[in-house]
């Protein structure tokens, strides 16, 4: 039987179509198995003979972050997972592209996470979308009026979007919506991380890029996700489930009642479901699949970020300074810094320098607070774990104040 997700305390948006989203185990990431669980993740929402027709074009916009690293890190959607989804897509007579916008220096991210590997063996072709440009697209915004899009993704008949699931330092998750970012250049990217470093007006800025690139297709990677402090220096967290669902608003609402938030927590799905593109709020969302009840977890490690959304709920004031304490601050473990340099070509605001520990040695990343805007560019694209979060001693006190308050309360 279906269920409806009630989770949290939002309220129910009238008028607003009703979503569905599937959800269906699996164990790891073995392709026979993987194969038909996918498929009935998606056969639950209504076959993939609905969403894609013999010859479509078919982007696939997987999740691939900067840093290099293998798929055992949960950094990246899973290769063997995006393998199972091309082997449906191939049946279907789909002609595919698969891609996201990456560096291609200093080694070749693509051949260090699997997927160049995996889509030769696929035989799918697989691009780094800056090899085929961007275009500007009019954009009507909250913040934005123009975007700059990538042409693989808007040329295609079809886009199949496979975010991972995880949490991010900013936006408390990262999923369907965010997912859609990569599909800009990555020089854009750093500039609207500088422009927008509040995690609100990201939010926003977020949706405005989601509402002219919306896919068709979302599959969410959940078999391994990221706890803690992620997308990329966080903690494996073995989850064991796909989510499946034309609406990539719905299911980023359904992996954050899975991990034990309300939707309407993350500002991405709360904007997105204002601007009615697509369905946030849990008591319109109907789940298929497995229960909601067996696959939610309550000890799902979250970030910083994620008590700032539960402090506005509080009276403003209040709310204003505790949100602002608990800011946290990206800084340097020496002694794990290689001097690589990707955080200071990541950084927006050019905060970063690296310099000599001393004469004959390695240097070192050096963040200048002046200008620093916390936007954690830097914590994201350091593969060495180099850069951590941190927060001020109030800042520490008032998380701790908040966890008692949550407790209290019975979030």
């Amino acid at each position: 039987m279906p269920e409806t997700l009630n989770h949290g305390k939002s309220e129910s948006a009238s008028g607003q179509n009703s979503a569905r989203v599937s959800i269906v185990r699996a164990d790891d990431y073995d392709l026979p198995r993987l194969v038909p669980a996918i498929q009935r993740s998606i056969e639950l929402i209504g076959g993939l003979e609905t969403i894609i027709k013999p010859g479509d074009r078919v982007f696939v916009k997987i999740n691939h972050l900067p840093p290099p690293s293998p798929p055992e890190r949960g950094i990246v959607t899973h290769p063997v997972f995006v393998e199972a989804v091309l082997e449906l897509l191939k049946k279907a007579g789909a002609e595919i592209t698969v891609g996201d916008e990456i560096e291609t220096a200093p080694v070749d991210g693509f051949s260090t996470s699997g997927f160049r590997q995996m889509c030769q063996r696929a035989g799918v072709r697989l691009i780094n979308l800056r090899e085929e440009g961007f275009v500007a697209r009019e954009c009507h915004g909250l913040l934005l009026k123009e975007v700059y899009l990538s042409r693989a993704a808007l040329e295609a008949d079809v886009i199949v979007n496979l975010p991972k699931l995880k949490t991010h330092s900013l936006t408390v998750l990262t999923g369907g919506i965010k997912n859609m970012y990569g599909t800009i250049p990555g020089s854009l990217r750093r500039r609207l991380h500088g422009e927008y470093p509040d995690s609100e007006d990201f939010s926003r800025m977020l949706t405005d890029i989601f509402s002219v690139i919306r896919p068709h297709l979302t599959l969410m990677d959940g078999i391994v996700a990221m706890e803690g402090e992620g997308p990329a220096a966080g903690s494996v967290r073995k989850l064991g489930v796909i989510l499946a669902s034309r609406d990539a608003v719905a299911v980023d609402a359904v992996a954050a009642g899975i991990i034990g938030m309300d939707p309407m927590d993350i500002a991405t799905t709360r904007y997105a479901h204002e601007r009615v593109l697509g369905v946030g709020n849990p008591n319109r969302i109907e789940v298929v699949g497995e229960n909601i009840k067996s696959v939610a977890t309550s000890d799902f490690r979250l970030p910083v970020s994620a008590k700032r959304a539960f402090l506005r709920k509080i009276p403003a004031p209040l709310s204003r300074f505790a949100v602002g304490q608990l800011t946290v601050r990206p800084k340097v473990v020496e002694q794990q810094c290689t001097a690589c340099a990707e955080c200071v070509r990541a950084c927006p605001t050019g905060a970063i320098t690296i310099h000599d520990k001393s004469a004959g040695v390695t240097g070192v990343a050096s963040i200048d607070r002046a200008i620093c805007i916390e936007c954690m560019c830097c914590h994201e694209v350091c593969r060495f774990n180099a850069i951590v979060t941190g927060r001020t001693l109030m800042g520490s006190a008032v998380s701790l104040a908040a966890d008692a308050m949550k407790k209290l309360l019975g979030y």
